[in-house]
């Protein structure tokens, strides 16, 4: 038997109960109430990442990798940054 998580477990949500629920019943309570500020400053989720090759210095890349597991994300980021940058200077 192979170790690790077992995606054949029994929800223990009480379906029934949620799918009679209205809008109404929901306790919205704990969440924060959201304003403008927060739309304003929202990201558009540009959708699907694409996959290309990417030539960057040795030295660049040691110096993403050094900060381990989703480097690659950060280079996303740090290029989206950048993106940001200019375009609000445009």
């Amino acid at each position: 038997m192979k170790k690790g998580k077992s995606t054949n477990k029994h929800s223990r949500t009480d379906w029934k109960r949620i799918d009679a629920m209205s809008d109404a019943d929901i306790d919205y309570s704990d969440i924060p109430q959201q304003g403008r500020d927060f739309f304003t400053n929202a990201v558009f989720w540009p959708g699907p990442k694409k996959q290309i090759t990417l030539r960057l210095d040795p030295d660049v890349l040691k110096f993403f990798r050094t900060h381990g597991r989703g480097y690659q994300t950060t280079i996303n980021a740090v290029l989206r940054k950048y993106m940001e940058a200019h375009q609000r200077r445009a």
